[in-house]
């Protein structure tokens, strides 16, 4: 209901603003449809500033970050989208604003949408796993390239492939890289060429261009296609922004058509290079090597066992003379003893035996069966007088007996 205000009964600015408040929230929650001018993350809350798609008018508007992280696409800055939400009015500064309940992605966010999800499913699948993917040849005997006939990708994967490695062969073949049908055409040449026995690696290259016209690059059929490659295949697909689901199940993503070339085969001036300093290298490790081998060598032959071999034989031989005249020493030692004993032995004997007592003069008288006699009763007619230098033959004539007071 208008106001009864005049100029001597002006309303208050505060009736005033309650009353727009209040009419705008009687509008309820709609659905709008706007391109996002500006975007503001803060933690917990977003701030957007809404443009309409013809009309230079743009609304401010907020939402809690999990309504925007809840959208199908990625909403940016310039995104065009479709928006549930409630007007308000801030009576304090009287602002208008929208609290967003709900984000669409409108238009080529629809599609990234539908992109996105259709990614996801597939990477449930297994099919961007890294450990499926080939590892790239070091020199192909022949490189398959399915591009568009007379296009720019062809010309920039041609040229820059041979520049770098002038005998590169090519089997190329031309398909529709745009529009209905094209996903089929590179489907058939991928199974031709991922049969051809030359073909050792697959480029899919085009040029950039809209997510229209892109999308056959992330058609399903494709993307199982070259999954189930035997060939690692390369995806050059438009430019660096540009990413169709094929560059994640391909086995090489290159972000241009040039790259591509690039990475398929090496370059021949790099690799000549590359070899001259192995060269190099292994030269110098043989140099080092022998060097080493000598030094250990003049090391041995500098000892004195090498310098001068009869060493340990002199220092044995030499040992041998010692022990031997140590023990002729030892020998003689213990011969000059036992002489000596000997000596003694034979002094003792000698002053023990009779025949020092016959030296000193006295005699011993023997029978024939060398019996000595001791008493004058025992002398038969014929002994033997036994003296200190030789025996006597005597005969008895008389025997006088004495006797012992």
């Amino acid at each position: 209901m208008a106001l009864d205000t005049s100029p001597d009964a002006p309303a208050p600015l505060r009736q005033v603003s309650q009353l727009i408040g209040g009419y705008i929230g009687r509008l309820g929650a709609v659905w709008v449809e706007a391109e996002v001018a500006q975007l503001n993350r803060r933690p917990g809350i977003c701030f957007l500033v809404l443009r309409d798609l013809e009309a230079k008018i743009s609304v401010s508007a907020k939402c809690h970050a999990s309504v925007l992280d809840a959208a199908a696409a990625p909403v940016t800055a310039g995104a065009r989208v479709v928006v549930h939400a409630r007007p308000s009015f801030y009576e304090p500064n009287g602002s208008l604003a929208l609290d967003i309940r709900e984000i669409r992605p409108a238009g080529e966010g629809e599609l990234l949408a539908q992109l996105e999800r259709r990614k996801q499913l597939l990477a449930a699948e297994g099919l961007f796993d890294s450990r499926l993917k080939h590892p790239l040849p070091l020199l192909p005997g022949a490189v398959g390239l399915i591009t568009g006939r007379d296009s720019a990708a062809e010309r920039d994967v041609l040229q820059n492939a041979r520049l770098r490695w002038p005998a590169v062969r090519f089997e190329v073949r031309h398909v529709l890289v745009q529009g209905a049908g094209s996903a089929r055409a590179v489907i058939a040449a991928v199974a031709e060429l991922d049969a051809h026995p030359d073909v050792d690696v697959i480029v899919i290259a085009r040029g950039g261009g809209s997510v229209e016209d892109l999308l056959p690059f992330s058609d399903e059929a494709l993307v199982r296609a070259v999954a189930a490659c035997r060939t690692p295949v390369v995806s050059a697909i438009g430019h660096e922004p540009d990413t169709p689901i094929l560059d994640l199940v391909a086995d090489v993503r290159a972000s241009t058509p040039t790259d591509a070339a690039k990475r398929v085969v090496p370059d021949a001036r790099e690799e000549a290079v590359a070899v001259a300093v192995l060269r190099d290298r292994a030269a110098t490790a043989v140099r080092q090597m022998i060097a080493q081998q000598q030094a250990g060598l003049d090391s041995c032959r500098s000892r004195p066992v090498l310098a001068r071999p009869t060493t340990v034989v002199d220092e044995q031989t030499a040992a041998v003379l010692t022990a031997r005249d140590r023990g002729r020493q030892a020998v003689l030692r213990r011969l000059d003893r036992a002489a000596d004993e000997i000596g003694h032995h034979l002094a003792r004997v000698r002053g023990l035996s009779p025949l020092a007592t016959l030296q000193r003069g006295y005699a011993v008288a023997q029978s024939d069966d060398g019996t000595v006699l001791t008493s004058v009763h025992d002398v038969p007619e014929q002994f033997t007088v036994r003296l200190a230098d030789g025996q006597v033959l005597a005969a008895r004539q008389s025997v006088q007996e004495e006797t012992h007071g």
